[in-house]
């Protein structure tokens, strides 16, 4: 029950925000680096920091740092969506939001300084890696998904770490998200506001599984958009190109701008992947990690490779 009104609350107040939004003109506009055509709202993300807002009234001593963490990448990310802020800032906001990560887990006192420094390198480049690949309808919404139902069953069958509800709110998120963004003509984008949020909340578990277990293998929940993501910026480097700047090189672009396959598929397609990646390490987990990540990683790096054919088959066509 509580669940089920969770998601009817979520629901009114995305409606809200779209009407908001449509006051205020917070719009998505196509141009030539676009995936999409027509105006669309943006911040339809917004419902992953309603969902932690909702979530943190009912559990305000678990969830305060972890709400003032999201709330300042939403609240920049917000900023951003609406007008474009410098790298800098962006990056300081990523910065302090992670540090109350940190904070709140105790991870300054019981880590070397060496793997803080290293962690803040690696998470704040996932978050700029889950933004990287929000960009056409679904795709935010089904991996988001498809990751938190994999911890949700690490959490209930293999070792429980936190509460459950934690983890079926931004599910609930996702699913109200998608009602209104897995369509032909999207309703709304998530925005920064969303993926970079969004975001944020996986990597706030992640740790948390990663020290409840003592091993980093869950990061593989995240591997075919880190796979993705790696590549195309290795790809990016190899053109001499600034892999800060906007690109059409990813393989969902590929898909779907140049060889116009729908959206929904190419989303259902990078989730039902990942599905498939969580099932292998949900299974496979008490290997040795190596084997492990060599049995996830190596065959997303061949399917990523097709990329490359694919573009040589559409430059020979024409």
């Amino acid at each position: 029950m509580e669940y089920l009104l969770i998601l009817v609350v979520l629901f009114v107040l995305e409606l809200v925000y779209f009407k908001v939004a449509d006051k205020y003109n917070i719009i998505d506009k196509p141009n030539h680096r676009s995936a999409h055509t027509e105006i669309t709202l943006r911040g339809g993300g917004v419902i992953f920091w309603l969902a932690a807002l909702l979530y943190t009234m009912q559990h305000f001593q678990e969830a305060k740092w972890f709400f003032v963490g999201i709330s300042i990448m939403s609240l920049v990310s917000f900023w951003d969506d609406i007008q474009s802020l410098p790298n800098k800032v962006r990056l300081l906001a990523h910065f302090i939001a992670i540090t109350t990560v940190f904070y709140s887990l105790n991870l300054f006192q019981v880590l070397p300084f060496w793997i803080v420094l290293l962690a803040y390198v690696l998470f704040i480049g996932i978050i700029n890696a889950y933004n990287f690949m929000d960009g056409i309808n679904g795709i935010t919404g089904v991996y988001t998904t498809v990751v938190f139902a994999s911890l949700w069953y690490v959490n209930e069958m293999i070792h429980p770490f936190l509460s459950s509800s934690f983890l079926i709110y931004p599910m609930i998120a996702s699913l109200v998200f998608l009602f209104f963004n897995f369509r032909k003509r999207a309703k709304c984008f998530a925005g920064d506001i969303g993926s970079i949020g969004i975001a944020f909340w996986i990597i706030y578990v992640l740790i948390q599984l990663i020290i409840a277990t003592n091993t980093i293998i869950w990061l593989l929940f995240l591997a075919v958009y880190g796979v993705d993501t790696v590549c195309t910026i290795i790809h990016r480097l190899y053109l001499r190109e600034n892999i800060f700047e906007a690109h059409r090189h990813h393989f969902y672009q590929i898909l779907s701008n140049d060889y116009k396959i729908q959206h929904r598929l190419v989303a259902l397609f990078y989730g039902v992947l990942q599905l498939l990646c969580s099932f292998l390490i949900i299974w496979y987990h008490q290997i040795n990690p190596v084997y492990l990540f060599l049995l996830i990683v190596l065959p997303l790096v061949a399917i990523y490779g097709t990329k490359f054919y694919l573009i040589k088959r559409l430059n020979d066509a024409q």
